[in-house]
C-alpha cells in the first residue's frame, strides 16, 4: 500500500495502542485536568499519539477561542533569532508542539512597538490571534502585558520574578538563584575578583536577575562589587567579544568571568584569547543556559543549565488551558520551575584546584 493511500490514525487507534479508553485520549490531548489520569498515563498517550502521527485538529479547533488556530510568540527583535541559541531552541519546541496540536505558530517582534501603550493588544487584534506567548519582555512592557489581560486575551509570558503584574500567568525559573550559584562556584574555587558580562542591556528582567545573583553572591562572601567589572553585551557572540574587550581595556584585574549566557561566553573566549589570557589558568569562565555547543567550546564551558524545551512545552499547555475557557484568564502564578543545575566542565578551572 502506498503512503498516499494510508489514512491518518484515529483517536480510537491511539487508545488501543496505548491501552486506554478514547475518553482518556480525549482528556489528555485536550489538556483536561483533574480526571484521575496519572502523569505516566498522560505521558504514554502523548508518546503513542506522536509515534502514530495522530494530529488532534478537531481538539485544537475547539480550544481556539477565536477559531483561528493561531498562537503568537512575541520577541523583542527578529534579529535575536539569528544569534540567540536559547531562543532558537524555544522556537523549535513551540513550533513542534503547535504542529502536534494542529495549531499555527506566528512569530512577531515588537522592536520599538513596546513603547506604544497598546502595541501588544493591537498586535493580537490585527493578526486575529487566539493566544500570546511573550519571551524576554522589557521592563517597560509590564503595563502593556496588563492590557492584554484587560482585553481578555489568553497570555503566558516568561518570568523569573516574584513581583509579577497582577492576574498574569507566567512560566519560568529562579534566574537570580541560578546566577548566584554560578558565581558561588567561582568563589568556592578561590576567586575574589569576578567580572560580569551581561547578555543584553538592563532593560530586560532576565538581564537584571542575573546581575542580582552576581551581586548577591559577592556580597554574601564579603567580596567587593566593583561597577567597573560589569559590561553589557547585545545577545550575539560578537557583542560578547566586544563587551569583554571593553572590560579588558579598563586594565582592572579580574581572575574570573561570569557570562550572562553561553553565546556571550563564546565571544568572551575569543577576546580573552586575543589578549593572551588562558582559560581557566588566567581567567575562569562560567556561562548560562548550557546550549548544545557549550560542551564543544575550547575549553568545554562550565554553565548553568536552563530548559528551553521544558519551558516551551509548559508555556503552550498553559496557553491552551486558557484558550479552552473563553474570556477567562488564569490568575498570577509561576507555573514551571526546575532546580538550578550547574554543569561543571573545564572552563572554570575545577581540575586546577584538584591538582593543587
Amino acid at each position: 500500500m502506498s503512503k498516499a493511500t494510508l489514512k491518518p490514525p484515529t483517536s480510537a487507534q491511539v487508545a488501543r495502542q496505548a491501552g486506554v479508553s478514547r475518553t482518556t485520549v480525549s482528556f489528555v490531548l485536550n489538556g483536561v485536568k483533574d480526571q484521575g489520569i496519572s502523569d505516566a498515563t498522560r505521558a504514554k498517550v502523548l508518546l503513542v499519539a506522536q509515534e502514530m502521527g495522530y494530529q488532534p485538529n478537531a481538539a485544537a479547533r475547539s480550544l481556539a477561542s477565536g477559531n483561528t488556530r493561531t498562537v503568537a510568540l512575541v520577541i523583542p527583535k527578529a534579529s535575536h533569532l539569528y544569534v540567540d541559541a536559547f531562543l532558537a531552541q524555544l522556537v523549535a519546541t513551540l513550533n513542534e508542539e503547535c504542529h502536534f496540536y494542529g495549531l499555527k505558530l506566528l512569530i512577531e517582534s515588537t522592536d520599538d512597538e513596546g513603547k506604544e501603550p497598546d502595541s501588544f493588544v493591537n498586535l493580537v487584534r490585527g493578526r486575529s490571534i487566539d493566544g500570546l506567548i511573550v519571551a524576554n519582555q522589557r521592563i517597560s512592557e509590564h503595563l502593556h502585558l496588563q492590557k492584554i489581560k484587560e482585553a481578555q486575551i489568553p497570555l503566558v509570558f516568561f518570568s523569573s520574578k516574584p513581583n509579577l503584574p497582577q492576574d498574569l500567568q507566567s512560566v519560568g525559573s529562579n534566574t537570580s538563584l541560578s546566577a548566584l550559584m554560578a558565581v558561588n562556584h567561582l568563589i568556592e574555587l578561590g576567586h575574589k575578583d569576578i567580572a560580569f558580562v551581561s547578555f543584553a542591556q538592563p532593560e530586560y528582567d532576565s538581564v537584571n536577575e542575573r546581575e542580582v545573583g552576581w551581586r548577591q553572591a559577592l556580597r554574601q562572601a564579603n567580596l567587593p562589587v566593583n561597577p567597573a567589572w560589569v559590561e553589557y553585551a547585545d545577545i550575539s557572540a560578537q557583542s560578547g567579544y566586544e563587551a569583554t574587550r571593553r572590560l579588558l581595556a579598563r586594565q582592572i584585574k579580574f581572575t574570573a568571568l561570569f557570562a550572562g549566557n553561553d553565546t556571550i561566553a563564546f565571544g568572551a573566549i575569543r577576546a580573552l584569547s586575543e589578549a593572551g589570557l588562558k582559560i581557566p589558568q588566567d581567567v575562569a569562565l562560567v556561562g548560562f543556559d548550557d546550549i548544545p555547543m557549550a560542551a564543544f567550546a575550547s575549553p568545554p564551558l562550565t554553565t548553568m543549565r536552563s530548559d528551553p524545551v521544558g519551558l516551551g512545552k509548559v508555556a503552550l499547555q498553559k496557553l491552551m488551558a486558557q484558550m479552552q475557557i473563553k474570556n477567562q484568564i488564569a490568575t498570577q502564578t509561576i507555573n514551571y520551575a526546575f532546580e538550578p543545575k550547574l554543569i561543571i566542565r573545564e572552563s572554570c578551572g575545577y581540575k586546577l584546584k584538584e591538582q593543587r
